[in-house]
């Protein structure tokens, strides 16, 4: 996390948070949800504004995280934007070489492959599951072929309970801080 951002946090500690505003796509795209976007609909049916500036994502990427409930948010000064992911947290890049990066830009090693029933492709990583990038499809093939990685049959639907994330965050009671996700 940037330092600005902890500096932000020890200086507005209770700033709420805000829910439906920022989505992951499956090939690592960060959309913007407006009030207009949310009225549309869930994400990833209703998908947003794809953000393109370049400082914006980074900063994004060096301040993505998940809190103990496996929320994964972006951590924007003091303030937690909530991430609605349309599959997994983490998006995977495989490089020519057979290591992976993440749509963020980390480093990881793979620890499981995994198949569901659409056939699309997951690796677990120390630092979360992720989907393989489409367009990387025929890199992870050309490492499950060389034996390096065996890929196991799984149910898309039972991902999330299984490695400890949450597609859609829900905003919290009103009891607790943070601004309700819009209808």
């Amino acid at each position: 996390m940037d330092d600005i951002v902890k500096q932000a946090i020890a200086k507005w500690p209770n700033v709420p948070a805000v829910y439906g505003w920022l989505g992951l796509d499956a090939r690592g795209r960060w959309y913007l949800r407006d009030d207009a976007t949310q009225a549309e609909g869930p994400f990833p049916q209703a998908r947003g504004a794809l953000l393109q500036h370049e400082k914006l994502l980074d900063f994004i990427a060096r301040n993505y995280e998940a809190d103990e409930q496996g929320r994964w948010f972006f951590q924007n000064g003091p303030q937690r934007v909530f991430v609605e992911l349309e599959l997994t947290p983490w998006v995977w890049r495989i490089q020519p070489d057979g290591s992976v990066l993440s749509h963020t830009g980390r480093g990881t090693t793979v620890q499981g492959c995994l198949l569901d029933e659409e056939g699309r492709l997951y690796l677990a990583t120390p630092l979360g599951l992720g989907l393989v990038h489409t367009q990387d499809v025929g890199l992870a093939a050309e490492t499950i072929d060389a034996g390096r990685w065996t890929p196991h049959e799984v149910n898309a639907a039972e991902l999330p309970a299984r490695y400890g994330f949450v597609t859609s965050p829900l905003a919290p009671s009103p009891a607790e801080p943070g601004l309700p996700r819009r209808p």
